[in-house]
């Protein structure tokens, strides 16, 4: 029976996992902070892209978002009641060096000292990205990700967060999907800084992960080779629509969306798919020699982000091309080099981001990782689903936000992690999307993925009903019934 089924009937939960997994939740500088421009805070490539009309919703930007960096306390406090033994949060390069190099902004980075002592004092592991998108918008004007001198800037960027913050962190995280950085950003143009040229991304890919090297480089270099450094990819499950027609279409879609990350990160070169794939936009010729050396560095864990599969099929050329990829309408496609495959709808229960449900997903691609790389732990890093909510009022005043779909969402996928454990996979840790409402990119508020509701006219915050079963599993590490989600004391 399945979690959706759950909601109504109540069968109990009961998967068990050990008591040093690791139960987290997540954020976003540019999706919680607000305070653009406070603090000396610089501007960034997603301050500049919802600035420009038509690019955002309803024309939202990240401006004022859930005002974290007046309300963090509060934040911090919500993070302690729901009992998540580590928070992962990401730094705001344009916040800490406004203009992506040189000296340091003193206010920002006490900014993020004050906050990460704050999780420490109440047992919280602060597990910190350094890069959640948000490029300071003067490396951007001398060609951003497309530029190889904005992977040196990253590293000495890393370097200092290395410095001021040191020990205070459990985890560095070099980057946050760069798969969305570098297609997205400049393939499709859906995403900051919204450029739509092929090659441009492909050299971003590079670029991208040749930052990951040197950054994970360079916080060792600070803090030790011991220090744990890790970075989080949005894996693709890809799935063909029929087995022998389209299994060239799987193996051309897994190289752009995985094999250009995974393969250079964690075997140290990029695949043939890839390369000759993409061969009619780029001979690669902007890899140098010595840069899959600098590219491959050990790392402690790799952060897995995982919402929806999607399957493709060989497109015949006739009709329109099918492109249900669920990455944001685009006259231009991320999928560089790839002109003969599509993207097909299958039947199901979908999110409000138009995203199917398949939990059995997550579980697949948690046990191929590990079977490919079986000594390379894993933690789901990011994980959850955006639906309407409503805060209703009860009899006794109390607001509550009844959100069953995402608490049948959430227990689904997090036994199928326990799935994944139990077929062999060192899954060491499960993070949920997200702590709280907050600026969904170019859907701006109109999607809601937190655990905590914010209303954007008052920034009260109020606890879903997702959070308080989420409070349980991290209490107890036992996988609540789906309509365990009464308020606790």
């Amino acid at each position: 029976m399945s979690a959706q089924a759950q909601a109504q009937g109540g069968t109990p939960g009961g998967r068990t996992f050990p008591d040093d997994f690791v139960w987290g939740t997540a954020t976003a500088a540019y999706q919680i902070e607000g305070a653009a421009a406070e603090g000396g805070r610089g501007p960034s490539i997603w301050d500049t892209y919802s600035h420009t009309p038509g690019r955002t919703l309803g024309g939202d930007t990240g401006d004022v978002a859930d005002d974290h960096y007046h309300r963090w306390e509060e934040d911090v406090e919500h993070l302690a009641r729901l009992g998540v033994d580590a928070y992962r949060l990401s730094i705001s390069w344009p916040r800490v060096q406004p203009g992506g190099r040189g000296e340091l902004n003193a206010e920002g980075v006490a900014f993020y000292v004050r906050l990460l002592d704050a999780l420490i004092a109440r047992g919280i592991r602060p597990v910190v990205t350094l890069y959640h998108w948000d490029l300071p918008q003067e490396l951007e004007d001398a060609g951003g990700w497309a530029n190889r001198e904005t992977a040196y800037a990253f590293a000495e960027y890393a370097r200092h967060m290395a410095r001021e913050l040191g020990e205070r962190v459990d985890t560095w995280t070099t980057l946050n999907e760069p798969w969305c950085s570098a297609y997205l950003g400049y393939g499709s143009g859906v995403h900051a800084p919204g450029r739509t040229e092929p090659e441009a991304a492909l050299r971003a890919v590079h670029h991208l992960n040749l930052a990951h090297g040197l950054a994970s480089a360079a916080v060792r270099d600070v803090l030790g080779e011991g220090t744990s450094t890790s970075v989080t990819l949005n894996l693709h499950v890809v799935r063909p629509e029929d087995p022998e027609r389209d299994a060239l279409a799987v193996r051309r879609i897994e190289a752009l969306a995985n094999g250009a990350f995974l393969g250079p990160m964690l075997e140290g070169a990029y695949p043939q798919d890839l390369l000759d794939t993409t061969a009619a936009v780029s001979d690669w010729s902007f890899v140098q020699p010595g840069d899959l050396e600098l590219v491959r560095q050990p790392i402690s864990v790799l952060g897995v982000n995982y919402y929806s599969p999607v399957t493709v099929r060989l497109f015949d050329g006739t009709g329109e091309r099918s492109e249900d990829d669920g990455h944001g309408a685009s006259a231009h496609t991320p999928w560089i080099g790839v002109q003969d495959v599509e993207f097909v709808q299958v039947p199901g229960p979908r999110t409000a981001m138009g995203w199917g449900i398949d939990a059995t997903g997550m579980s697949e691609l948690l046990v191929s990782l590990a079977k490919r790389y079986p000594d390379v732990p894993l933690m789901v890093t990011e994980n959850g689903a955006a639906f309407d909510d409503e805060v209703t009022v009860e009899a006794d005043g109390t607001r509550r936000v009844h959100d069953p779909r995402r608490v049948a969402y959430l227990h689904d996928h997090v036994a199928a992690v326990g799935d994944a454990r139990d077929a062999g996979a060192d899954v060491r840790g499960y993070f949920a999307w997200s702590l709280m409402d907050n600026f969904e990119w170019g859907y701006g508020y109109s999607r809601r993925f937190g655990l905590l509701h914010v209303d954007y006219g008052t920034l009260e915050r109020t606890w879903k009903d997702s959070a308080h079963w989420y409070r349980r599993l991290a209490a107890t590490g036992t996988l609540p019934a789906v309509t365990d989600v009464d308020p606790q004391p």
